[in-house]
């Protein structure tokens, strides 16, 4: 009995030949460098006889062959599409369902904070958010530590995150100082990152001997015609003044006015926000939320 009478016969005693594709992993949303495994599959009537192609948005993307899987490797944007198996045997085709992928760039978490001014020993709750939270996502966390070179930050990991975290919450006990963190999301395999989030940071009023910020004149509010110092102390050598402004900016002091030393002098008035010292030696000061108003 050839094939066809084969399927012929299949067909009366009631199976049908049906055409599928599956992808692993099961997801729809991809991100640039990961990878899809595509498997075209034939049941009730499966032989060696079949082959098969997948096509994207309808033209051709991969040539006839045997094989049933076939792996892409390092997605970019330009995969995103409608795909589809196409078989033939002989004079038999036969179109399987369609699935459709979008591969968007490599996302970047965004981390927030809860509260950003912690009483001491207090409990902080990290939360890092990430497109398509629910799709194999694990979390990892970070302190952030000054680099003595630039203004950019290195990323140690936190205790408990080396194997990653199902939760998209971190809780850290016990915060008594300012700090900054970090995270970013991990999946699949072999493992896909996204990039790190920016640092997002939590502030303590309370002077410790490791590093502390003091601002003359002392005062939380100033007016544009009065000079403002911002003096760094403790266990370094080196230091540098950041500043947080709303929504989202981070300044350092030659942005804002001069670094002599361990002292800034701001000669910018345009800015408020939290001002804070940070040390070559990955020191955080406590941090001062300070005010410039315009003086009539």
């Amino acid at each position: 009995m050839d094939v066809k009478m084969g399927h012929t016969l299949l067909s009366l005693l009631g199976f049908s030949v049906n055409a599928v594709l599956t992808i692993e992993p099961n997801w729809t949303a991809f991100f640039s460098g990961e990878s899809v495994t595509f498997k075209c599959d034939i049941t009730g009537g499966k032989d060696s006889s079949w082959y098969y192609s997948i096509l994207q948005d309808g033209g051709a993307f991969l040539p006839y062959h045997k094989h049933e899987k076939y792996k892409l490797h390092s997605l970019t944007p330009g995969y995103s599409g409608a795909y589809q198996c196409f078989f033939h045997q002989k004079n038999s085709t036969k179109e399987s369902n369609k699935i459709y992928l979008t591969v968007s760039e490599r996302p970047q978490p965004v981390l927030t904070v809860s509260p950003s001014w912690p009483s001491p020993g207090a409990s902080v709750t990290l939360n890092c958010r990430v497109d398509h939270p629910s799709a194999g996502w694990s979390f990892y966390w970070y302190k952030a530590v000054p680099q003595k070179s630039d203004y950019s930050y290195s990323f140690e990991l936190l205790p408990g995150s080396e194997n990653g975290t199902e939760q998209d919450l971190f809780i850290i006990d016990g915060q008594t100082h300012t700090a900054g963190y970090l995270c970013r999301a991990a999946r699949g395999d072999p493992v896909f990152y996204s990039w790190h989030s920016k640092p997002k940071f939590v502030w303590s009023g309370d002077i410790n001997s490791a590093a502390s910020l003091t601002v003359s004149p002392d005062s939380v509010q100033h007016f544009t015609k009065t000079p403002v110092s911002l003096s760094c102390e403790g266990n370094s050598t080196e230091w540098r003044v950041r500043m947080f402004s709303k929504p989202d900016y981070l300044y350092h002091c030659s942005i804002l006015g001069t670094m002599i030393g361990s002292t800034c002098t701001i000669t910018s008035y345009r800015f408020s926000g939290v001002f804070w010292c940070e040390s070559e030696t990955g020191q955080f000061s406590n941090a001062v939320n300070i005010t410039m108003e315009c003086e009539f």
